[in-house]
């Protein structure tokens, strides 16, 4: 009887393949750029499965292949029908407070304010909710959160070191005259690609 042949994996001596989320960024931004329709199109489909999510999930390494897939489907969202990729800026929380109209954006806004508690108040990552606040987003002509801080932020979703719902908040309630200060020279995050954190500002630029 022929033996199956072993496996490659840590215990064989490999050692665990790292995420990527700026490389993620890129290959979804460089998507959009090269207009490539039908990859998006695939990745669209929440269910996942398609090459294209396979794609998108080798950039999560070992532990958070899922996790990936799942920021590209949000990416692929709120880029239906656009031809320039946006890299975003800010925290989802920051984000959230683009979210509104001309009576009220972020905390100002109730849809907004209830949408934001929907996604703090959730033990599991909230995929539905963080649907929703990407298509208000994008409905309202407003920048994404940045999608290599996303990904970095729903990878550290459970660690109470992070806080990462508490930082949330504090960025989508902070005064309007903090936040405007914050906006203009934004923090860079720890491991985000800086040409990618470049053109988040450029991006979130009115």
């Amino acid at each position: 009887m022929n033996e199956l042949p072993v496996q490659a994996g840590p215990e064989h001596g490999r050692a665990p393949f790292p995420h990527d989320s700026a490389g993620l960024t890129a290959w979804l931004a460089a998507l959009v750029r090269n207009r490539e329709y039908g990859t998006l199109a695939e990745l669209r489909r929440a269910r996942g499965g398609t090459s294209a999510h396979i794609r998108a999930g080798w950039h999560g390494g070992d532990e958070h292949r899922e996790l990936f897939e799942r920021v590209a489907f949000l990416f692929a969202v709120y880029h239906q029908g656009r031809s320039v990729p946006s890299y975003g800026g800010g925290s989802l929380g920051a984000a959230a407070r683009r979210i509104g109209d001309g009576a009220g954006r972020g905390p100002d806004n109730p849809g907004a304010r209830r949408l934001l508690d929907r996604v703090v108040a959730s033990r599991r990552i909230p995929w539905r909710h963080l649907q929703h606040a990407v298509a208000r987003l994008r409905s309202c002509e407003q920048p994404p959160p940045s999608w290599t801080g996303l990904t970095e932020d729903l990878i550290k979703w459970n660690d109470r070191r992070a806080r990462v719902t508490y930082c949330w908040s504090v960025e989508f309630y902070m005064p309007a005259s903090m936040a405007r200060g914050a906006m203009s020279e934004p923090a860079p995050r720890p491991g985000a690609d800086p040409q990618n954190e470049l053109n988040a500002r450029k991006d979130s630029t009115p």
